[in-house]
């Protein structure tokens, strides 16, 4: 059992059983998502740190309905916002009207004030509107007409996008893409989930029947108690390395930020809780250094022209990094 019981000040805090809840999160996601139990892990881990996740694939292998399980599994507000070419920043946002009878400008809430967005094709979208989400997804508040608005807690932006080979998308920002604390690829199903799908969706779909299993405000403690997490020196030097090993990288023009390091750390805690520990471990570290960095890393051109990627370049990286032992 996950008992998270560390303050900062290192007194014994009221406990919180963020596996149990975790799990119980998960399996309801199971019901919808079959045969993807590391994705519906990756997932919840994004949630619990507080952070945004990116799903990143090819049309019909269950983008949306991962975020969408996600979305029905806890009981919070939640929007969806269809990007297209023609989508405004003001619609992700919200706008300040003008109200002629109190005659002030009043704000309309855009579909960004929300527990948990789900943000579908955001690559179909121009890099104007694409970039309405950096405020929202950093520091958690909307700035129109200079007032600011700040966004219910919890709040994860979760992000489907189509390859860049695809018709009619335009490549997310560095800065967008540094705000998502990790990226997933869904990859297709096995034979028995494929089999699975068919019978179980030939007349209903999954979805309609998915209950909550969580609320937001259980939703914050398990984030604080997350947060709450032992980690020790060694490991936090460790994250530093891994940082700073991507910008010495030869096959990297650009390393992974201060941003990334944060967020990797934080990932491991949430990791860590998962597994029903109290402490993070190297392991953890490792296990979320590929979907924390690889998507920020920006590949040089001879290393990309000879078919390396940024995941290859971070399990090279992983691999020469020596890994500090004990706790």
């Amino acid at each position: 059992m996950t008992e998270v019981t560390r303050t900062p000040d290192g007194t014994a805090g009221p406990s919180v059983d963020v596996a149990a809840a975790a799990g119980r999160i998960a399996a309801n996601m199971g019901r919808v998502v079959q045969g993807k139990d590391s994705v519906v892990r990756l997932t919840l881990v994004t949630l619990l740190a507080e952070g945004h996740l990116l799903v990143e694939d090819v049309p019909g292998v269950g983008k949306t309905t991962l975020a969408k399980a996600l979305a029905a599994s806890i009981d919070a507000t939640v929007r969806r916002i269809q990007f297209t070419p023609d989508l405004l920043p003001s619609d992700v946002t919200g706008v300040a009207v003008y109200d002629q009878e109190s005659r002030e400008f009043e704000f309309k809430p855009g579909a960004i004030f929300a527990n948990v967005v789900v943000a579908d094709e955001i690559n179909r979208a121009s890099p104007k509107t694409q970039s309405a989400l950096l405020e929202c997804m950093e520091e958690r508040q909307v700035t129109v007409d200079g007032v600011s608005y700040e966004l219910a807690r919890p709040f994860l932006v979760m992000a489907t996008q189509n390859p860049l080979e695809m018709e009619g998308t335009y490549p997310l920002p560095e800065a967008q893409r540094d705000r998502f604390t990790t990226r997933v690829s869904m990859g297709y199903p096995d034979r028995d989930a494929e089999l699975a799908m068919l019978d179980d969706r030939s007349t209903t779909d999954p979805l309609d029947g998915l209950q909550p299993v969580a609320d937001a405000a259980s939703v914050r403690e398990l984030v604080a108690a997350v947060g709450r997490l032992h980690v020790s020196e060694a490991v936090r030097r460790y994250v530093v390395d891994v940082v700073e090993g991507t910008r010495r990288s030869p096959h990297l023009r650009l390393g992974a930020s201060p941003r990334a390091g944060l967020q990797l750390l934080r990932a491991a805690r949430a990791s860590a809780a998962l597994a029903g520990r109290d402490l993070v471990l190297p392991d953890d570290v490792k296990e979320l250094a590929g979907p924390v960095l690889a998507h920020r890393l920006l590949m040089a051109p001879e290393s990309a022209g000879a078919g390396r990627t940024a995941e290859q370049v971070v399990a090279e990286l992983l691999a020469t990094l020596p890994v500090p032992r004990g706790r």
